[in-house]
């Protein structure tokens, strides 16, 4: 557990380094496109996105197929609320995009990653 926690204080620390250096570029390539960030707030969006373990598995789990919140939270067997707060953020940080469709109570949200890679470069 002192391990996971360390690296979780790395990434922590490394996204706090990013935003001081600007010296920064971060490429996140899709299976059709590829887009440059360099903006510091919006590289410290990703790097602070990242640097949560839930937030990755849910990115590698949806890499695999589009999943909606209820899946995700079965899958990774936590709450509702918390995979959709984690999903807001990585949302937020330009990661993945969200649709919504129509399921038997209600309407659903599918996850699906707008990038396949992210390449940073210092």
């Amino acid at each position: 557990m002192q391990s996971k926690a360390k690296n979780l204080l790395r990434v922590e620390y490394l996204a706090m380094e990013i935003s001081q250096t600007g010296i920064l570029e971060v490429i996140l390539e899709g299976k059709s496109e590829s887009i440059s960030v360099e903006s510091d707030d919006q590289i410290e969006k990703i790097v602070k996105a990242l640097s949560s373990r839930t937030r990755r598995k849910i990115l590698q789990y949806i890499n695999e197929e589009p999943l909606d919140v209820s899946n995700i939270a079965s899958i990774l067997n936590m709450t509702e609320a918390n995979i959709s707060a984690q999903i807001k953020k990585l949302e937020a940080a330009g990661l993945i995009n969200c649709t919504y469709s129509s399921g038997d109570h209600g309407v659903r949200k599918i996850s699906s990653p707008k990038f396949h890679r992210l390449v940073i470069k210092f």
